[in-house]
């Protein structure tokens, strides 16, 4: 099987132009946090920042509006729903909830956003409760943890089988899949399957897949193409965790740990072989 090296995320890697501008870099959309879980808006909002967009918008309550310009400044906060087509990409899912509401506004973006979507978290329950897997957009990417994507599909077993069912999902549909686990796969809309190297267990933590749904939308939001983006962003999201369990241990990983070191992934990737 396929793996992502080191070799292939340099090979991915976008170098940024010297001349560049915020607008160079896209802006991004994320609908991310309800009541009790804006946490988890905040680590991926930070998280997108941190992948290098020009600008991140964050869709979510007014309860949280002052938890998010605290948290983090460089974000656009709104609380009324904008055309997601005025945006470079689109974010949904982490911490959302599943009110009627939000239940309304995902089934708006399924239906008309044109531009590139990541679903995660509660937009993949809500879509998995709702049956609306035909409404999900060809070229979107889904990143489910295992039980998510139980609920996707309704098949679970092995982990082999488990990939073996989100290659043919992917392919049905027309989507990308991270099947997030030890050794996350990342499969095409034709099936083929890359397995991530990076990432320790440290990384099994509240909040990590938040960090990956930022990550991934904001290298949407700059332009990678949706596989790109994924392969890409998955790999760097494992570098980042496992830069911070050298820095600490894997025990006491953050997810916040995580975002703080996607800097210093990218510098490994772009520095990418070592001459010495």
């Amino acid at each position: 099987m396929n793996e992502i090296t080191f070799d292939i995320a340099k090979s991915l890697y976008r170098p940024r132009p010297s001349d560049a501008h915020k607008g160079t870099f896209g802006r991004a959309l994320l609908y991310a946090g309800s009541k009790g879980m804006m946490g988890a808006a905040v680590l991926s909002t930070e998280a997108c920042l941190r992948s290098g967009v020009g600008l991140c918008y964050l869709l979510g309550p007014e309860c949280g509006m002052d938890i998010m310009q605290i948290a983090v400044p460089e974000a656009i906060y709104k609380t009324e729903v904008p055309d997601p087509n005025l945006y470079s990409a689109v974010g949904c899912g982490p911490g959302l909830g599943k009110n009627e509401e939000t239940r309304h506004y995902l089934r708006f973006l399924l239906k008309h956003t044109l531009v590139p979507l990541l679903l995660d978290a509660d937009a993949l329950n809500i879509i998995s409760e709702q049956k609306w897997q035909s409404l999900i957009p060809e070229g979107a990417v889904l990143t489910p943890h295992p039980m998510e994507f139980t609920r996707l599909t309704g098949k679970t077993g092995t982990r082999a089988e488990m990939i073996n069912e989100a290659c043919r999902f992917a392919v049905e549909h027309k989507v990308v899949i991270v099947l997030k686990g030890a050794g996350t796969a990342v499969i095409d809309t034709d099936g083929t399957v890359f397995i991530n190297t990076t990432g320790n267990s440290g990384m099994a933590t509240a909040g990590s897949g938040d960090v990956l749904s930022g990550i991934i939308t904001g290298l949407l939001a700059q332009g990678y193409k949706p596989y790109d983006a994924a392969m890409f962003g998955v790999f760097l999201h494992g570098l980042a965790g496992d830069m911070a369990s050298k820095n600490m241990c894997e025990e006491s990983v953050l997810a916040r740990d995580i975002a703080a070191n996607i800097g210093e992934a990218y510098k490994s990737i772009k520095h990418f072989p070592v001459v010495v």
